[in-house]
């Protein structure tokens, strides 16, 4: 009997693996039908990778103005110095996402691979990774150091960023 049932069983998992991919459509109608559906909905913008290049023109550029911040973007921003090794860095990355998603067209979220672009990293004397600038508008900015909690990162954005007040 147990032979029977196990033999069964694993009848039944090859011909769901098996039909797993036959849905009648082609790979190329069903990626036509997914860039539809992408195109119809609303795309909210990620975290925004920066070279030192594009910081000298979004953000800052402290070559020209050494002496004094001069925030060049139009709206407040987060800047995340990271690594590609560093851990802190990959457990924030998936919040700085949501968050970048969830406050679209109200701040931008920069990220710095601080290995690519060590020059700017030294600029901004990062020592430590994550290293996060927080830039309201006409204002210095700020910086944290480590690993922060969404609701700490929601709060910063609320507050210094976006100037809510409850």
């Amino acid at each position: 009997m147990k032979k029977i049932l196990g033999a069964s069983l694993m009848l039944i998992m090859i011909a769901f693996t098996a039909c797993g991919n036959k849905t009648g459509n082609s790979g190329e109608e069903t990626k036509k039908t997914t860039e539809n559906i992408q195109t119809k909905e609303t795309k909210k913008m990620g975290t925004i990778h920066l070279t030192k290049a594009e910081f000298l023109q979004k953000v800052a550029n402290y070559e020209a103005n050494p002496s004094e911040w001069k925030y060049l973007g139009d709206k407040p921003c987060i800047i995340d110095f990271y690594a590609d090794w560093c851990g802190p860095c990959k457990a924030i990355a998936p919040i700085l996402e949501e968050l970048a998603k969830e406050y679209d067209g109200q701040i931008y979220i920069y990220k710095v691979d601080t290995e690519k672009e060590q020059e700017l990293a030294a600029a901004f004397g990062i020592r430590s990774i994550p290293s996060l600038l927080f830039c309201p508008m006409n204002e210095q900015p700020q910086m944290a150091q480590g690993a922060l909690p969404k609701e700490t990162f929601k709060k910063a954005i609320d507050e210094v960023l976006l100037k809510k007040t409850n």
